[in-house]
């Protein structure tokens, strides 16, 4: 269909994650007609991205500084620590203004069917975080998916036996949601964490 630079262009387009044949098709297109010192601009970010940005020696997290400003925050609770899967989830806990802990980025969830297996995500560094019993409580915050729980049940059994509280972030009904539309794993959910409101 195309060849030569174009193809190439959509190839590498292609092979971001999230992005179809024919995303990368309407991203390249949308390259060509812009603007050059538009493009040139988008080049320059990804390279200084890629130049500057490293992860934080402490907890994994993509960061321009090490370690990171969570960690290097003494207002932070040092005692309490968040796992989770990317360095995304870390922007979307701390949009809730909830989480004063500190976290731990695993760099992915446990998937057989992808070849990830434990000792390919940074499992062996939290276990030496937690070592100095420094840490209460670990909070389990991976997707809510076949992935996510695989990863959480792992963590749980690993960390059974080190002193510390472990808990999993609560899951069920969305705000705004229609109990008629919720799948029956989201409603079981919503009942087993059910609280008391009185």
């Amino acid at each position: 269909m195309y060849d030569g630079a174009m193809a190439e262009l959509i190839e590498q387009l292609g092979r971001l994650p999230g992005i179809g044949p024919k995303s990368a098709q309407r991203i390249a297109f949308h390259i060509l007609d812009a603007d050059p010192d538009d493009v040139a601009r988008l080049v320059d970010a990804v390279r200084e991205a890629k130049a500057r940005i490293t992860f934080c020696s402490v907890c994994g997290r993509a960061t321009e500084t090490d370690p990171c400003r969570i960690c290097g925050d003494p207002r932070r609770d040092q005692t309490i620590i968040c796992v989770v899967e990317e360095s995304r989830d870390v922007i979307a806990i701390e949009r809730t203004r909830e989480f004063r802990g500190v976290y731990h980025v695993l760099g992915g969830a446990i998937s057989p069917i992808d070849g990830i297996g434990p000792n390919d995500l940074r499992i062996a560094e939290l276990m030496r975080r937690l070592a100095d019993n420094t840490v209460g409580e670990v909070i389990i915050a991976t997707d809510p998916n076949l992935e996510g729980e695989a990863t959480a049940t792992y963590l749980s059994r690993m960390l059974a036996d080190l002193g510390v509280t472990v808990s999993r972030l609560a899951s069920g009904l969305p705000v705004g949601g229609d109990l008629e539309f919720a799948d029956e794993v989201t409603l079981g959910r919503a009942f087993a964490g059910r609280r008391s409101v009185t």
